[in-house]
């Protein structure tokens, strides 16, 4: 029927961006473990990726940490259970909202950035240059930023959870009138190791995802300036999305007996 037709039309399109995704995703990790390779270039987007996005990363957790102690504290306090406050905030922090939170700021901040500086690079032609010159184009600009945003994620989450960790801490003490000994008792009593390293798995996941869909839109870009601003659009509302998605997918590997 002609209702269905614009339906299967958008399914296929979809069917044929996801496998177009994932021949980019091959060839990147393909050319990962392949020489040469760029040690300068990846150092130099670790800093671009991780030190420069360390401020938004740690207000976005600390605040995130103070109100998720007030949230906790006005919960609990209707079932005489505010001692496990502390410990709402520290899991809560480590194994969902400091990951996830760091992977959405990275994303709007970094996706769009990489997006924007390889779509004008493809628009202005530069990319066919290095062809010309015998630079592979995924080995010189696609291999650095991936590599960089999977080693500095983890990292910026895991300053991310120290960070948040004391926003709870300080507004359990100083604003909710817990005692300081019995709050970081409580915070490390129920921490377990797989809380940790399931947050620094999801960090991981976040930052191969927003790096690859940040390079796949800009390197994909056409149409000049305006198909230089659709490609930073997409390169972050589609790592957002997959973003959610992943998180939901490896807490399942983890978390469910």
């Amino acid at each position: 029927m002609p209702i269905f037709a614009p339906v299967g039309r958008m399914f296929l399109a979809f069917l044929a961006l996801v496998g177009r995704v994932t021949v980019f995703a091959g060839r990147t990790v393909g050319h990962m473990v392949t020489p040469p390779f760029y040690f300068r270039l990846i150092f130099k987007q670790m800093r671009e990726i991780g030190y420069f996005s360390l401020p938004v990363v740690a207000m976005t957790t600390l605040f995130a940490g103070m109100v998720l102690a007030l949230q906790s504290y006005s919960g609990f306090s209707r079932f005489s259970a505010e001692s496990a406050v502390a410990t709402v905030v520290v899991i809560s922090m480590t194994r969902e909202l400091g990951p996830v939170l760091a992977g959405l700021m990275v994303a709007g901040r970094v996706g769009a950035a990489i997006a924007a500086e390889i779509g004008t690079m493809r628009v202005t032609e530069q990319i066919d240059a290095l062809v010309t010159l015998s630079t592979n184009p995924f080995k010189y600009l696609v291999v650095p930023r991936v590599v960089a945003g999977l080693v500095t994620l983890p990292m910026l989450v895991l300053i991310g959870d120290i960070i948040g960790v004391l926003g709870g801490y300080l507004v359990g003490v100083n604003k909710l009138g817990f005692n300081e000994g019995s709050y970081i008792r409580n915070t490390f009593q129920y921490l377990e190791q797989l809380d940790v390293i399931s947050g620094l798995v999801k960090a991981a996941v976040f930052g191969f995802l927003i790096t690859l869909m940040g390079c796949y839109h800009g390197y994909h870009s056409r149409g000049g300036a305006q198909g230089v601003g659709q490609a930073t659009t997409n390169a972050v509302v589609s790592s957002s999305i997959l973003i959610l998605i992943s998180n939901y997918i490896v807490t399942e590997l983890f978390f469910t007996r």
